[in-house]
């Protein structure tokens, strides 16, 4: 059974920092495509970020750039989300998602190619 589990949100002051974890279970992290995507109050949920667990490239929205960081450990079958220089604008509820297929996404963060979802987990963004 596929399984992920988000973890690590938190209140913190802008300019700080946080790393959200993604715990998975029912596959190996040796071909899926993992994601973070965000939902801010009565906004869109949007991608944030993606990494393919097989050759390790990695992409980011251009709001993340520079500031956010995904990276995965095989041995625990968990996937970060480190996030430096956080702002009000980055709060939100934070979501992994998984794409199963061999191929990987087409679109690398496009909401309909994952497959399964975390339940998510809150950071706030605020002084």
């Amino acid at each position: 059974q596929v399984q992920l589990v988000e973890s690590g949100g938190d209140l913190v002051q802008p300019g700080g920092s946080l790393r959200l974890s993604c715990a998975t279970s029912g596959f190996t992290l040796d071909y899926p495509t993992i994601a973070w995507f965000r939902q801010a109050p009565g906004k869109e949920r949007e991608g944030i970020s993606c990494i393919s667990t097989s050759d390790g490239r990695t992409y980011y929205a251009e709001s993340v750039k520079g500031r956010f960081t995904i990276s995965r450990d095989n041995a625990k079958n968990t996937v970060y989300l480190s996030m430096n220089s956080l702002k009000p604008e980055d709060t939100g509820v934070y979501y992994c998602a998984v794409d199963l297929s061999w191929a990987g996404p087409n679109t690398p963060l496009g909401i309909s190619e994952y497959d399964y979802w975390g339940q998510g987990t809150q950071v706030t963004v605020s002084s």
